[in-house]
């Protein structure tokens, strides 16, 4: 999380109402609608979506039409600004949070980001901070797709010497990859482990934005995009996404590994991203903070 909290809406546990914090989406692609889903089914309690928005308005039309909370589809960002809600939550993309969060932080609103790997641009990431902190606002930065954030966090307060992430992916999750295209890879051709990118979590988010966002989680919590190394491999052997933490500190060492089930509706994002999002949400909700 990044800001401080002087927030104007009260909890309703603590007010003895039935009560809900009203929330909004721009992003309705396979992370936005499952999001919207689960808020819609009930799965995280006492929060409403309100207002949708796509740059497809398509998209918007097609989530609104299954839930049974019909949110306003907002035509532009503007109107979708002007909506009376406390959290969006952005699901778009890093164009999305480098054009938009610092507009949902001066309207008085909370942000949830997906899109992490735009933050690796300290610029933006220094703006987003102080304009949050100017105005009383919380950003939150879901784990996404890989387990020991909470610990290398904790390290982090001691000191780390080193930070190792690997990710293996099925070819199919880097079909239509601009990184991939551009090193001239056919993916038909990978027919065992291959190491397609070695580098800086900086670099790693430049290059694999839709791949390794959890590269800049994983730097926001640790030691930062350049000193912590990514290793990228396009495995045929395997049927699901692939992360390893390792990290050495003055604590000890610890070594992490997450076996990723796919997104049903999207290869190149795990369900546990989209399940970190949710375990956000409820713990805005629940007065009780673990971790």
């Amino acid at each position: 999380m990044l800001g401080i909290t002087l927030k104007v809406w009260v909890h309703p546990i603590s007010l003895g109402l039935e009560r809900y914090l009203p929330i909004g989406i721009i992003g309705c692609g396979a992370i936005g609608s499952f999001i919207a889903k689960s808020v819609d089914s009930g799965i995280v309690p006492m929060m409403k979506i309100k207002v949708i928005y796509d740059r497809n308005i398509h998209k918007s039309e097609a989530l609104a039409s299954i839930l049974k909370d019909k949110p306003k589809i907002a035509r532009s960002f503007d109107e979708f600004l002007s909506e009376d809600i406390n959290l969006v939550i952005e699901a778009a993309s890093q164009e999305a949070v480098r054009a938009y969060s610092l507009p949902i932080l001066r309207s008085g609103k909370d942000l949830m980001i997906m899109s992490v790997g735009a933050l690796v641009d300290e610029k933006l990431l220094a703006e987003i901070r102080e304009e949050a902190m100017r105005n009383g606002r919380r950003v939150y930065i879901p784990s996404g797709a890989i387990l020991g954030i909470d610990g290398l966090r904790a390290a982090c307060i001691g000191g780390i010497h080193k930070v190792i992430l690997t990710s293996r992916k099925p070819p199919k999750a880097f079909e239509d990859d601009e990184y991939i295209k551009g090193i001239g890879l056919n993916l038909k051709d990978v027919t065992e482990p291959l190491l397609v990118f070695e580098g800086s979590a900086r670099d790693a988010c430049k290059l694999l934005p839709r791949s390794v966002n959890i590269a800049s989680t994983i730097s926001l919590a640790g030691i930062g995009v350049d000193r912590t190394l990514v290793r990228v491999y396009i495995d045929p052997t395997i049927d699901r996404n692939i992360h390893e933490l390792y990290v050495e500190g003055e604590f000890g060492r610890f070594h992490v590994e997450t076996m990723n089930l796919q997104s049903p509706s999207n290869p190149k994002t795990s369900l546990l991203a989209a399940l970190s999002a949710l375990a956000v949400l409820r713990s805005i909700i629940d007065p009780i903070k673990i971790g």
